[in-house]
């Protein structure tokens, strides 16, 4: 009589689709590259920010726990179960929560050395500037042209790069300090539910079609502040307010233009700061945002 093989969902974990794949993987399984014409399986989204937002933080949040259990992929992969190619693709999905920690670093980085007069990049008369300016052109054509040659626009690629930087900077931020306070015994990790969108026809009329939506939530206060942070930055850079280092040292055009560049990527926040309703950012928000953006300018001014 053979022995009975139990296959199966491994609950337990907001997202357990990762982590039956590691426990499958760890089994000896191997996986299998199908891409039916038409598509076999079609998944609904979660309309608008706060729904989308919910999400992702609620993946960042499990995620993250699995690295911090036994179904770490290092585990499976110091007997040699795993290879390491699919140990570090695995652990390039699950710490998604710790990859906010620097990106909020440098969001906020070029604002600094603008109100402080400082700089972090090279100036542009040095050569060195040759370098952040390649790495920033070749990673942005590259992942264009991934697009172009998948069959999409040049738009949706743009679309992605701001949404993957807010929902790093925001949910993923959140989902990372929801993990923290689980380890810590404070609170425990709950399931939120986010409604999806199941509607197949889009009115093509509707000017507000596809427009990021906003609530109350922590998380936009977090995506509002970096984004007051850097245009008061600039507003203080262009109008003169800062106070000048005079040793030449102060900060240049590079900071200017990545305080800009994350205007743009949070282009959709600078909208909801005028929208009304759901397409609006809440006074309340801003408010909050507001408070927290005069107290950085206090400390920087301080340091």
């Amino acid at each position: 009589m053979g022995s009975i093989v139990q296959v199966g969902w491994i609950y337990g974990s907001t997202t357990e689709d990762v982590l039956t794949g590691l426990t499958i993987h760890g089994r000896g399984w191997r996986s299998a590259y199908c891409s039916p014409d038409p598509p076999t399986f079609l998944g609904c989204a979660p309309p608008g920010g706060p729904g989308s937002m919910t999400q992702r933080k609620r993946w960042s949040t499990g995620l993250l726990k699995i690295w911090f259990s036994t179904k770490n992929p290092l585990v499976p992969t110091l007997p040699g179960k795993f290879q390491i190619r699919q140990c570090m693709a695995y652990m390039w999905l699950i710490l998604w929560g710790l990859r906010s920690i620097p990106e909020l670093c440098y969001a906020i980085l070029p604002a600094y050395c603008i109100i402080t007069d400082s700089h972090f990049m090279p100036k542009v008369r040095e050569p060195t500037i040759l370098i952040p300016v390649a790495i920033f052109v070749i990673y942005n054509l590259y992942t264009l042209s991934e697009y172009l040659c998948s069959g999409l626009s040049t738009h949706a690629w743009w679309n992605n790069q701001r949404i993957w930087r807010l929902n790093t900077m925001t949910a993923w931020f959140f989902g990372f300090l929801s993990v923290v306070l689980k380890l810590l015994g404070i609170s425990n990790t709950v399931f939120e539910v986010t409604q999806k969108d199941t509607s197949t026809n889009a009115n093509d009329n509707d000017t507000n079609s596809g427009r990021y939506t906003f609530d109350e939530s922590p998380m936009f206060i977090l995506g509002t502040t970096i984004l007051l942070v850097n245009l008061t930055a600039l507003a203080i850079g262009l109008l003169g307010f800062r106070s000048k280092s005079g040793d030449g040292n102060g900060s240049g055009i590079g900071e200017f233009i990545c305080s800009v560049w994350v205007v743009l990527l949070f282009w959709a926040f600078s909208k909801g700061l005028f929208g009304k309703g759901k397409y609006g950012i809440p006074f309340s928000t801003i408010y909050k945002s507001w408070a927290i953006v005069l107290l950085f300018v206090q400390l920087c001014k301080w340091s």
